[in-house]
């Protein structure tokens, strides 16, 4: 809870954050940084909000769909709560993304949970890393690693945040 808390006060004041009208957010699981607070503040400031979902007709890809206070949650098979399905949204018309991750190095690759989901979802950003949305991960600070298998296929984050600091890749 005070990673997130510290994470909160240091992101909800980030010109990206401030200035962002699409966001989209994830839920936790297994030990993930929680975004809830910067949802809630991102929720009472109007701006537009969406959760990941996995779509039956595209199960190898992460899909968006829009979430407000109102949004009735349902587990999905790997017990993740996600919105229904009433419109899913391109993976270009975000202004940020926050993605979770299981580790990241301070060049902002990370390692997820092993699916690829995101990776694929916003490969484009491969070959035009400037491109929106802005991919952002959030992480505690023991995340960090020295170093690990990078393939041609990861998509590199446009910064990493953690509870102390945000990293963004030399090339950024």
């Amino acid at each position: 809870m005070a990673a997130s808390l510290a994470l909160f006060k240091m992101l909800g004041n980030q010109d990206f954050f401030r200035v962002a009208q699409r966001i989209a957010f994830y839920q936790v699981a297994d030990g993930e940084l929680d975004p809830r607070m910067l949802l809630d503040l991102a929720l009472s400031e109007g701006k537009s909000c969406f959760l990941p979902i996995i779509q039956k007709d595209s199960p190898e890809f992460v899909s968006f769909a829009p979430y407000d206070a109102n949004t009735e949650l349902v587990p999905n098979k790997w017990g993740i709560a996600e919105p229904p399905v009433s419109e899913v949204i391109s993976p270009t018309n975000f202004d940020v993304v926050f993605v979770p991750l299981v580790a990241f190095s301070k060049d902002c690759f990370r390692l997820g949970m092993g699916k690829g989901f995101y990776d694929r979802t916003f490969s484009f950003k491969i070959f035009n890393r400037r491109s929106n949305p802005l991919l952002v991960g959030l992480a505690h600070e023991c995340q960090l690693v020295d170093s690990f298998p990078v393939e041609s296929w990861d998509v590199r984050l446009d910064a990493v945040a953690t509870e102390s600091k945000i990293y963004r890749p030399a090339t950024a």
